[in-house]
């Protein structure tokens, strides 16, 4: 099959054959290129045509991912913030609950309280049914004021438990200064305080203190905690101890063979202050106690009794 085309007039004709070379090559360059040069100049006029409005475009996105950013950064700066005054807060109470744990472990031994009620090295016992309510998780604002409040609380305590100590160490202490209890450890009382007849003379007297008798070389000790204002011979007395307890008391301790302490030495109650003997005016081993309010001799039963 042949195209035959026609010139103006009908002059001019022109034969094509569809299967010509000729043919082909031109449906091949109308159906590609001439698409593609469409395309490209289409292209190229609308980027000349509207490039600062890409621009635009480009710079609104940048600038909008660099304001996300420094909001992130922003944020987790203020979360490690948080976390740090947390931290720190939470470091305070741990010192606070270890001086607590301290202050209670010497509280129960001033109090001789039993160690197996009051462990401090134990959490407290707790317990009870479970609760099948569901609640929602604590908040941030609400954990920190909880952490707060536990705070103060643990100041109150630690001030309440600080008083509660200073009174019990001033009783212990009164305790052990107060003169109370027997200064020998063995024997038995040979003359009470008050009038008697005197061994010596067969007279009537009244005897300053209490005579106690024991075995010779005995001990003799502090019926309270004080200072040694007198450790030496004095007339009558023969060896004499003589303790200053504080508040107005003090204690002599007369008769004995040996001394033990000297001037100055603070002594414990219980302690050790001199052997029994029989010095000075004395009919046989024993201890002439004394007991000595504000310097005046009194009775020092009451004193021996009120360590029963």
């Amino acid at each position: 099959m042949n195209i035959i085309f026609i010139g103006k007039r009908g002059r001019q004709t022109r034969t094509f054959k569809p299967g010509s070379p000729s043919v082909i090559l031109g449906a091949v360059l109308a159906l590609t290129i001439i698409p593609s040069l469409t395309f490209y100049s289409g292209y190229f006029t609308a980027t000349q045509i509207f490039p600062d409005q890409e621009k635009t475009l480009l710079s609104a996105w940048q600038g909008e991912m660099d304001v996300q950013r420094e909001e992130i950064a922003t944020a987790r700066q203020k979360v490690d913030e948080d976390i740090d005054a947390l931290a720190l807060r939470l470091g305070e109470l741990q010192a606070k609950v270890i001086r607590l744990d301290a202050l209670g472990e010497r509280l129960t031994e001033i109090a001789k309280l039993d160690r197996g009620e009051f462990d401090f090295s134990t959490p407290p016992a707790m317990g009870g049914p479970e609760n099948t309510a569901v609640e929602d998780s604590i908040t941030v604002p609400d954990f920190i004021e909880s952490l707060e409040s536990l705070s103060k609380q643990v100041d109150d305590r630690s001030d309440q438990l600080g008083l509660l100590e200073t009174m019990l160490m001033s009783r212990n202490l009164e305790d052990e200064v107060s003169p109370a209890g027997r200064p020998i450890k063995r024997g038995w009382i040979s003359s009470y305080y008050g009038m008697r007849t005197d061994p010596f003379t067969g007279r009537r007297e009244h005897h300053k203190g209490m005579d106690l008798a024991g075995k010779d070389g005995s001990d003799v000790i502090s019926v309270g905690a004080g200072v040694v204002t007198w450790a030496g011979d004095r007339y009558g007395y023969g060896k004499l101890v003589e303790v200053n307890h504080g508040n107005g008391y003090a204690t002599r301790y007369g008769h004995s063979k040996q001394l033990l302490v000297e001037v100055g030495d603070a002594v414990k109650k219980g302690q050790v202050l001199a052997l029994m003997g029989s010095t000075g005016r004395s009919t046989g081993p024993h201890v002439h106690f004394e007991v000595l309010y504000k310097g005046k001799a009194v009775d020092p039963k009451k004193y021996i009794l009120a360590a029963r």
